[in-house]
């Protein structure tokens, strides 16, 4: 079983306190900080007397230089590929750098990034309408435009969170204690083992984001159907683009009475900028449902190994094994038709 060293290497320790004193220190801000959630490092948001907002990174100390400047990278290439799109932008230090290393309290060293803070409510928070789905897959394939002929040394860096690496956690399998739950995720990792794990190296392949997910896109309270920010580039990564679609779709299974219905209304937004070729479509499902089977397997192997973090690692959890549920319900032709319900030409209904 392939781990990274980031899912089993502790968080940066750091408090409110020392995020303001390296702010001061390093970017020459006076700002008040303010702890976030996370799972692998430590996010602050940090705020101006100015109203003017960061986000303050200090990257788990398992993330290897080239893999966070990556993302940096990223960021600073769609900010110039496509500058209205509203995703986070690098603060300089000032020594004019955007990555810099800082050793913490426990001798440990991490790289430390500051970040532009969008406002913005999370679509976990917001109402939900058909309109405002379609409106995440259009704004989802924009983004996919933008990053377009990216590329970077780092691209290819092994990510277990990559739909085209789910094999790979055959080994957590075991850790599953209840019987049903466990012979659901067999059947469904021998699943992807036949029929799309051969099938992905023919497939269109970029640099992605790669979790398009309810806490990673921001709308505006006021106008909940726009697409107000997208926000974490964590996963950023290589991958099939159909991947990228079909890990959005994953996080929309439980959203509405008929699931499939609320996923393929996001499908039929991206598809109406980024036409799904024959052999993403075919793969789409396959692909949803691996991103399903990640979810609770690294979630689950997480959660009981950092308890104290149990909350934040486990809160896909519950979703992606209602989904797992739901999808296991229905023969495979007829869910995939399901998703690619409103895609049945080149262009968007």
């Amino acid at each position: 079983m392939l781990v990274e060293p980031t899912l089993t290497t502790p968080r940066p320790e750091l408090g409110e306190g020392d995020a303001e004193a390296l702010a001061r220190d390093i970017y020459g801000l006076e700002l008040t900080a303010s702890a976030l959630t996370s799972e692998r490092d430590r996010n602050f948001r940090m705020l101006g007397a100015d109203g003017s907002g960061f986000v303050l990174k200090v990257s788990n100390p398992a993330e290897e230089r080239e893999v966070v400047n990556l993302q940096t990278c990223a960021l600073a290439h769609l900010g110039r590929a496509d500058p209205g799109l509203a995703v986070p932008r690098p603060v300089a230090t000032l020594q004019g750098e955007y990555e810099t290393t800082i050793t913490l309290g426990d001798g440990r060293t991490s790289i430390l990034r500051m970040l532009t803070y969008l406002p913005g409510l999370p679509l976990s928070q917001s109402p939900r309408t058909s309109t405002q789905r379609r409106a995440l897959g259009q704004t989802l394939a924009r983004m996919d435009l933008a990053f377009a002929g990216f590329d970077h040394p780092a691209a290819d860096h092994e990510l277990l969170w990559n739909v085209a690496a789910a094999h790979r956690l055959k080994g957590m399998i075991a850790y599953i204690e209840d019987a049903s739950r466990r012979a659901l995720i067999e059947r469904g990792m021998a699943e992807y083992e036949r029929n799309a794990l051969p099938r992905i190296p023919a497939l269109r392949s970029q640099v992605i984001h790669n979790d398009y997910n309810l806490g990673n896109v921001l709308v505006d309270p006021d106008r909940p159907d726009e697409v107000a920010a997208i926000i974490d580039f964590g996963d950023v990564v290589r991958g099939p683009l159909v991947g990228e679609l079909a890990t959005a779709a994953a996080y929309q299974l439980t959203d509405a009475a008929d699931p499939l219905a609320s996923a393929a209304e996001m499908i039929a937004g991206y598809h109406g900028v980024i036409p799904l070729l024959e052999e993403e479509r075919a793969i789409l499902l396959d692909l949803v449902k691996a991103r399903l089977l990640i979810t609770v397997l690294i979630t689950g192997w997480r959660a009981e190994r950092y308890p104290e973090n149990r909350d934040y690692i486990l809160r896909n959890n519950g979703p992606a094994w209602a989904g797992l549920e739901h999808l296991d319900r229905f023969a495979h032709a007829d869910a995939s038709a399901q998703l690619l319900q409103f895609c049945s030409s080149g262009d968007e209904p």
